[in-house]
């Protein structure tokens, strides 16, 4: 299995050679203006400082294990017995950060200091203080520290927007407790949407990384700072070649927002969004995939009140190109709650403006709206052209499902290829632009007969508690 790993708890090896990079890079590390990364290193290590956290984490009671058992010896280190109730024990970690103001104030990870009893930090000339957490945003996993001291060194900030992939980086920080280490790499891709993660775009590195590193500077050849070490991607725990850095300019914004408030503010317009892929951008009419569709719209929250309709796909925000699914979060919570923005959407093969007031999204900024359950399938009729086979709600089933019209797929033959199960109830179909609402099956089938073999259809469908979309291709004749 792969697991994406905060690399303040991962454990393995890893390590980029910089002894073995060729001539060209050397000469590309001279125009940077830098002679070669010692003369970084010597710039920008001193702002560079390590963090050493006390956390009081539960541990797990009741377990029954044979005393050849690792964990048995685990459990005894730490002065607990299988099968005792859970206690609360003193757990230290180490992880690095960077200093971005004279008078104290520096940057880490939020998983780093999350419910930590006590962070100190230590600095390269060897003093250590006991810092203050300011505040920490968990969505972007950042924390902004304090400590009492003055005349301190600083980084650079740079601009991630500029960076370019196969350009050269470095971090530096404090992996495995060693202190002020540093290891370089290569952009291997930017913007990449990780799961779970969906408000960073984050710049993707073969700079090694391991525990400790989590909260340390990634550098450009400029000695300027162009993200956070965040995390990695291992099969094993270990290093193995990605990792993975939040941009600075993400930070910085929420840091700008810990430092005034102690806490970061986000927009939110109501909506449940889907990608819309190359065969449900044809049955919508768009001349090429882009955008967002929207599944669902909450009820009486903005984009509701906007007039935002299940079905549109959202295209542009204040004249910003929404390029994918994962775009739209990231543009909507920068927004600042109470702010009117305009959203040009795809409704019916054409264009329209909708201004939208965003909210504030809170920690429940999630769907609030009650949704409906399953019907039971009914006796197996004959597949359609596209492979499914349909049949005909009643006024009841109508009803319970709390919908006008509907189509309950019974069955789906093996050669449908998309996001579509028995069970599921077509709301309404979407070809060449225009959206029909499935009153029938007799109409549904000959809506679908009116379509070209190796056409694209797209169907709005009921599972349990969710509405989506769903793209499938004509295979078949009559």
């Amino acid at each position: 299995m792969v697991h994406f790993t905060r690399s303040s708890f991962i454990a393995g090896v890893g390590a980029v050679l910089i002894a073995a990079f060729v001539p060209a890079a050397s000469a590309q590390v001279r125009a940077s203006g830098f002679s070669d990364f010692t003369e970084l290193y010597e710039k920008q290590g001193p702002a560079v400082v390590a963090i050493s956290v006390t956390q009081m984490i539960k541990h797990p009671g009741g377990m029954q294990l044979p005393e050849n058992h690792p964990p048995f010896d685990l459990h005894h280190r730490f002065g607990q017995t299988p099968g005792e109730a859970p206690r609360e024990i003193e757990q230290q970690s180490e992880a690095s950060g960077f200093i971005i103001s004279p008078d104290g104030y520096l940057i880490t990870n939020a998983h780093v200091v999350v419910d930590a009893s006590e962070v100190n930090v230590k600095l390269t000339d060897q003093r250590e203080f006991k810092a203050r957490v300011v505040g920490a945003d968990k969505l972007t996993d950042i924390a902004l520290l304090k400590i009492d001291a003055t005349g301190l060194p600083t980084v650079m900030i740079g601009d991630p927007d500029k960076l370019r992939v196969g350009e050269w980086v470095v971090t530096i920080g404090k992996p495995f407790g060693l202190e002020n280490s540093m290891t370089a790499g290569i952009v291997s891709a930017k913007g990449r949407d990780l799961p779970d993660e969906d408000l960073v775009p984050f710049i993707q590195t073969d700079a090694a990384v391991n525990p400790g590193n989590s909260g340390g500077p990634l550098l450009n050849l400029r000695g300027e700072v162009v993200g956070i070490t965040s995390m990695i991607y291992s099969e094993s725990g270990g290093f193995m070649g990605i990792s993975f850095a939040i941009p600075i300019d993400i930070a910085m914004a929420a840091v700008a927002q810990l430092m005034d408030k102690g806490r970061v503010t986000r927009g939110r317009i109501g909506v449940e969004i889907a990608e819309v892929t190359r065969d449900l951008g044809e049955s919508f009419g768009l001349a090429k995939p882009s955008g967002a569709l929207v599944n669902f719209v909450e009820k009486d929250e903005p984009a509701d009140k906007a007039g935002i309709e299940a079905g549109d796909i959202i295209l542009a925000v204040d004249g910003r190109e929404v390029q994918g699914v994962a775009e739209l979060p990231r543009i909507i919570s920068a927004v600042k709650p109470g702010t009117r923005v305009t959203l040009l959407v795809w409704r019916k093969g054409a264009q329209r403006e909708l201004a939208v007031t965003v909210a504030e999204l809170t920690d429940e900024g999630t769907l609030n709206a009650a949704r409906r359950g399953e019907s039971a399938p009914k006796e197996k009729v004959k597949p359609n052209r596209i492979g499914l086979a349909l049949s005909d709600l009643g006024d009841a089933q109508k009803k319970e499902l709390g919908i006008p019209n509907g189509v309950l797929i019974e069955d789906v033959t093996d050669v449908v290829r998309g996001n579509v199960r028995p069970g599921d109830v077509i709301l309404a179909v979407v070809t060449r632009g225009q959206t029909t609402a499935a009153k029938t099956v007799e109409q549904v089938n000959a809506l679908l007969l009116t379509l070209e073999k190796g056409g694209a259809v797209t169907l709005r469908l009921q599972r349990g508690t969710q509405e989506f979309y769903a793209s499938l291709r004509i295979t078949g004749g009559e």
